[in-house]
């Protein structure tokens, strides 16, 4: 899938509104990620940014952008850019995130995913560090998170 997934986001790159589609249709495939309504702006094999609008349904009871939307938004991303750049032998699970929020996080919130390890593929599974920033408008960092990314070979079918 990690070609499909890739692929998919490059063609639909040249559609007016390709995306915008695109998010859409990642949020449909994983309706839980729709609740921050991203919008997914690069997608390469070991990368993977994305952005939130500051809106009232994410926001906490300070006006600031809840600390769950920012780990939604830190999976989402640490999970494309994982998919988009492993080897199609393999797959790929979270299993576990460690975040650290540094500021308050008011507006436009921009996340970058990136491995902190290069991915290779293996006949074993191994444990893979995503790490992902998030940046406020004025490029402040507001939130880092290290997600683990369990790796393994797919089963023979």
């Amino acid at each position: 899938m990690a070609a499909s997934i890739l692929s998919l986001y490059r063609r639909m790159q040249r559609w007016p509104a390709g995306g915008w589609l695109f998010s859409r249709a990642v949020c449909f495939k994983a309706p839980y990620f729709g609740s921050i309504s991203p919008r997914i702006t690069v997608l390469e094999a070991g990368r993977c940014e994305a952005r939130i609008a500051h809106r009232r349904r994410i926001t906490n009871h300070i006006g600031t952008v809840h600390a769950i939307a920012l780990c939604n938004l830190a999976e989402l991303t640490a999970g494309l850019m994982t998919d988009a750049s492993l080897p199609a032998s393999m797959r790929w699970i979270p299993k576990g995130m460690q975040v650290r929020y540094l500021a308050k996080a008011v507006g436009p919130q921009h996340a970058v995913a990136t491995p902190a390890i290069p991915i290779r593929e293996s006949t074993e599974g191994y444990a893979l560090p995503v790490e992902v920033a998030i940046h406020d408008q004025q490029g402040t960092q507001v939130f880092i998170a290290n997600v683990e990314m369990w790796v393994s070979p797919k089963p023979p079918r």
